[in-house]
């Protein structure tokens, strides 16, 4: 477990809002870690960038934590249209499984209220039968959460986290991409377990062989 590890992100920069210091520490354990990001969201870009920024900028803050630009992976879903795309996101899924062979499997949790959050994490547990599957944490987007498996992190990992997210420059004005409130929940989380940092996922599907 944990050797092959694919990070599924609806939009570009959940994946690093959800487990950025997860993505930091594996890397730096030599973990083969793989983004995929089911859309760029050019619908909510703002008027002032170009329609591809967050394609730019996702291959920037990828870098920062250390994926390879091999392994990062983009598709064009129409934002907020997931739901009416299930069949075609399935297809996708399926492609990267046979292609890519993960053993661990990141998605949104099952508690996301987003319409294009939650079509994920359902054609997740379809297309990743045989793979163990955690849900990460977005609380902006949960009513509830189901803490039930922590990664540990040290400040270095956090730090990572960070300064990835601060490559999308283009959203600096979102609330939950503001340092304090990254740094303030990595604290609870590593409160919650007598650490100074962690993230926290919930476990959709634990497969030990």
């Amino acid at each position: 477990m944990f050797k092959r590890i694919l990070i599924l992100s609806p939009h570009t920069d959940d994946g690093e809002l959800g487990c950025g210091g997860s993505i930091a520490r594996f890397v730096e354990e030599g973990k083969e870690v793989f983004y995929v990001a089911l859309s760029s969201c050019e619908k909510s870009v703002p008027e002032e960038y170009p329609g591809d920024i967050l394609r730019i900028e996702v291959k920037r803050a990828t870098g920062m934590l250390g994926i390879k630009e091999s392994n990062l992976l983009l598709y064009e879903y129409e934002v907020r249209e997931f739901p009416k795309l299930r069949q075609e996101i399935l297809d996708t899924l399926i492609e990267l499984r046979e292609e890519l062979q993960p053993d661990t499997v990141f998605t949104p949790s099952s508690y996301d209220t987003h319409q294009d959050h939650k079509a994920t994490r359902e054609e997740t547990l379809r297309a990743f039968k045989e793979c163990t599957i955690m849900g990460y944490e977005q609380p902006w987007n949960n009513i509830t959460f189901d803490t039930t498996a922590f990664v540990l992190l040290e400040e270095r990992h956090l730090r990572k986290k960070i300064e990835a997210l601060n490559c999308y420059e283009s959203q600096k004005g979102r609330a939950y991409l503001d340092d304090a409130f990254i740094k303030s929940l990595a604290r609870t989380r590593g409160v919650q377990i007598n650490a100074d940092y962690a993230e926290v996922f919930e476990v959709i599907r634990w497969i030990i062989r």
